[in-house]
């Protein structure tokens, strides 16, 4: 496959039942090749994407000694700024070139969930900060919880499966910001090629070049979205729950040519996590005598931890 498919979530919300089957068969197809679609019909509207863009730049136009103080000690950068270079991909020595930004879980009605998850950092200079992140998160959480419906029917589950599980989940919404390149980076990439290690991922800000996508013969190809998509992947939580039917694909965000350097760029990706609890253990229903049982059982909180510390983010 060398284009990233593109799917209607409508389709799937409709009532229409052959709308919604065909929904399921074009992302599950997508899902088992590339790993990879591009999505229309999500909940985002244009006007919260709008105000999330223009919040999130005056964030990273602070100077550096304010948004320091957005960085928490100890949370492996669960929560608030993550300053420039700290994260680099599993195997990789080199920084990445971006700094981010993390809003969490707004937990309701669990107490355990809501100690067990580090609080949200509120950001005293920009007042309108806070309230845009949260909406554009839950928009977001909307948005997959009905992408993994229609991937739990192709997986012949129960088309509600996954809810239990995400609900109140340990899901980050990221703000990234690439700054321009000032001198030739020495090994470094603004983001190196990886893997995600969530359940699915939902990327704003793919509509320019940079984003490539590993395919089976081992191309890198564009992953290029239209203004109203949102590219959408499997991460390896998924990929090992079904016993790599869906496919965790390689990826990597690579620095543009040497006349785009001054430039900065924006993505904004929300990692879609389960409860700590949840078995990752393989579904029965994706064993067979040609695909046996490819993963050990881990939990969903254990597995989020040792890649944590892959990444150099938990020591």
């Amino acid at each position: 496959m060398n284009k990233i498919p593109s799917v209607n979530l409508e389709d799937f919300l409709s009532n229409d039942e052959t709308r919604k089957q065909k929904f399921i068969d074009e992302i599950g197809h997508a899902y088992e090749n590339i790993g990879f679609v591009a999505l229309k019909g999500h909940f985002l509207n244009d006007k919260l994407v709008e105000d999330l863009y223009a919040e999130i730049k005056n964030f990273f136009e602070l100077p550096v000694a304010t948004k320091q103080k957005y960085e928490v000690p100890g949370i492996g950068g669960q929560r608030g700024y993550v300053s420039f270079g700290k994260e680099s991909a599993k195997g990789k020595k080199e920084g990445d070139l971006k700094e981010f930004w993390h809003f969490g879980q707004y937990v309701e009605d669990n107490p355990k969930l809501e100690k067990e998850y580090p609080e949200n950092v509120n950001v005293e200079e920009l007042p309108n900060f806070n309230e845009v992140g949260k909406k554009t998160y839950q928009m977001l959480e909307k948005t997959a919880k009905y992408v993994l419906r229609s991937l739990a029917l192709h997986l012949g589950l129960e088309e509600t499966y996954f809810d239990q599980y995400i609900k109140n989940g340990n899901s980050i919404l990221r703000p990234i910001h690439y700054p321009p390149i000032q001198e030739e980076p020495k090994g470094a990439v603004r983001a190196a090629a990886h893997g995600d290690i969530n359940l699915i991922t939902l990327l704003m800000g793919s509509h320019g070049k940079g984003l490539q996508v590993q395919n089976h013969k081992g191309e890198w190809i564009d992953a290029i979205a239209e203004p109203n998509e949102l590219m959408i992947n499997v991460g390896d939580m998924l990929s090992r729950h079904s016993n790599n039917k869906l496919k965790s694909t390689i990826h990597r965000v690579v620095n543009p040519p040497k006349e785009m350097w001054g430039t900065s760029r924006y993505s904004i990706p929300f990692f879609m996590h389960p409860i700590s609890e949840m078995k990752l253990d393989v579904l029965d229903n994706c064993i067979d005598d040609n695909n046996p049982k490819q993963f050990e059982d881990i939990t969903a909180g254990d597995f989020l931890n040792e890649r944590l510390r892959e990444l150099g983010l938990i020591k």
